[in-house]
This record gives C-alpha cells, sequence and structure tokens, in this order.
C-alpha cells in the first residue's frame, strides 16, 4: 500500500468518530424520545400550608371535586399504587387530594385510599385544567412534572423510580 493511501486511511479513521458524532447530533440520530413520561413543568416554589407539611418529601397532587366520579378514583388509585410500588422508599412519597369545592368525601372513598391527605385550595400555579392531571412537587416545595389525563402507570413508575434513585433530598 503506497504511503499516501496509508495517510489518507489513517486520516479518515481519526476523523470518523468526530464527524459520525456531529452528523449524530445535528440530525438527532439515535435519540428517541425525552427520558422522562411526565411532562416537566418550570419550577415553581408553593406556598401555603398543605405543602408547608409535607416539606422534604415527593409529593403526588390531584385536584377534583368531593363527589369523585371514576376518572377521580382512578386518579387517587394511581397515587396510591405508585406509591406502594416503591416498597422501602414509599415512605419518601406523600400523595394529596386537593378537593375543589365545599361538599364532603364519601366514607368509603376515605377508607379505599386511606393516607391520602385532604385539604382544600385554589388551583393557581398549577398549569393547564389541574383536575385533568396528577402533578408532582419535589421535596424543596417545587411544583416540577404533571402528567396527561390518562397516564400510563408503568411510565409513572419508571420516572419515579430514576427520582427517587438520583435525589438526594426527601
Amino acid at each position: 500500500m503506497p504511503a499516501r493511501l496509508k495517510l489518507v486511511a489513517l486520516l479518515v479513521a481519526c476523523a470518523a468518530p468526530v464527524v459520525l458524532a456531529w452528523a449524530a447530533w445535528y440530525f438527532r440520530l439515535g435519540t428517541g424520545s425525552a427520558g422522562n413520561y411526565g411532562e416537566l413543568i418550570a419550577p415553581r416554589l408553593l406556598a401555603g400550608p398543605a405543602f408547608q407539611g409535607l416539606r422534604g418529601k415527593w409529593v403526588f397532587v390531584a385536584f377534583d371535586a368531593a363527589a369523585c366520579d371514576a376518572y377521580c378514583e382512578r386518579k387517587l388509585y394511581y397515587m396510591r399504587q405508585l406509591r406502594t410500588a416503591q416498597g422501602k422508599d414509599q415512605q419518601r412519597i406523600e400523595r394529596l387530594w386537593v378537593i375543589t369545592d365545599g361538599g364532603a368525601p364519601r366514607p368509603e372513598i376515605l377508607a379505599a385510599f386511606e393516607g391520602t391527605r385532604i385539604t382544600r385550595l385554589r388551583p393557581e400555579g398549577f398549569p393547564g385544567d389541574p383536575v385533568d392531571h396528577i402533578y408532582l412537587v419535589d421535596p424543596l416545595g417545587n411544583l416540577m412534572m404533571r402528567y396527561p389525563r390518562d397516564p400510563d402507570p408503568s411510565k409513572m413508575l419508571k420516572d419515579l423510580q430514576r427520582l427517587l434513585k438520583y435525589s438526594q433530598v426527601g
């Protein structure tokens, strides 16, 4: 092999990783969707007594009327199951049901979702229609993520496990 051909082959071999990396970045090759399922929200600190008492914990927040229809029950069920699925880390997670009207929840709902904290407050600072989402608040009291109307619990679980694994607080 002539010396000039060896030199060109050596230059191509050295430049190939840089060129391929640039092409992958520029054309977004090999990148799937974002690593999280929930929609990240620009963090905003939530004030008020309902959230002050939950500092240091990850908090699932659901807004709904006290009558709690089937969709409301499904949200509360998902929040309970996601917390239970964490095993020894379930103490790092709290559930908060914000009642949006003046009614009182049925006793069977309270019994079914025992341990869920209940409060009443205005949904100020929560993007979108709060009844349509499950929100996640970080241990510092920042609203940081929301899940879609009919979420996939297995994807929510994956998000939560990743957050708990890498979080140094809560």
